[in-house]
């Protein structure tokens, strides 16, 4: 086998394992957006003078606001994200050993017992450790986003998404969201902060000229990783 046929079975086997890399799995998964359910069809809405009335279980008591209830409700959220964490680790041991032996002596040089009769041997040895370590991450995020109620949970708590895409020179920047939120950590104007938020996942995602330049292409990273061994 000469070597143009090796580096073309090379180039080969590289462009086979860029096509079997994948991306990194999106941390929302699943819908962004869901239609709103029929309304019932009331053949008959008679006044019973109540002040509770079927047609108006998503308002409230005091006002005409509309509070996310059902599957296709929009509500916003109110991304304020920061995280700080600093972690400091310091390691140092030291250890220093010595031993020294003599002989009673007495023995005449040359003889057969001059040896342990008249031993004199020391050793001695030390070792020492030290170590540390320092990491430090901080993270800022804060933008607010419109989601919509994808599904309603048994026990009336809202699982919500939705995504924001922004173009500009030929790039696109998107803005996920999801999570799960209790109705009663609803605020006027039907907002809720993204700290109260369980199970929160935001990923911010770039595609386009600029993202690409400022990444690895998928056969840099498989030279990389196959390089890496030697």
């Amino acid at each position: 086998m000469n070597a143009s046929t090796r580096h073309l079975l090379a180039a080969a086997a590289c462009a086979l394992l860029g096509a079997c890399a994948s991306s990194p799995p999106s941390l929302v998964n699943g819908p962004l957006i869901a239609a709103p359910q029929p309304a019932p069809m009331f053949l008959e809405q008679p006044s019973n003078g109540a002040i509770f009335q079927a047609h108006m279980a998503n308002t409230t008591l005091f006002s005409g606001e509309r509070r996310p209830r059902a599957i296709g409700d929009t509500m916003k959220v109110d991304i304020a994200e920061n995280i700080h964490a600093i972690q400091k680790q310091t390691g140092e041991t030291s250890r220093e050993s010595k031993l020294a032996t003599k002989g009673p002596g007495g023995a005449r040089p040359g003889g057969p017992l001059a040896s342990l009769i008249n031993i004199d041997a020391t050793a001695s040895g030390s070792d020492s450790f030290k170590g540390a370590g320092n990491a430090e991450t901080a993270n800022s995020f804060n933008a607010q986003l419109s989601v919509t109620v994808i599904n309603v949970l048994p026990n009336g708590n809202l699982l919500v998404a939705g995504e924001r895409s922004m173009g500009l020179n030929g790039g696109v920047s998107t803005l996920r969201f999801s999570g799960i939120v209790n109705p009663r950590d609803i605020g006027p104007g039907n907002v809720v902060a993204s700290r109260d938020v369980v199970n929160a996942n935001l990923e911010n995602v770039a595609r386009g000229d600029i993202s690409e330049a400022a990444s690895r292409s998928w056969l840099q990273r498989v030279l990389s990783r196959s390089l890496s061994i030697w």
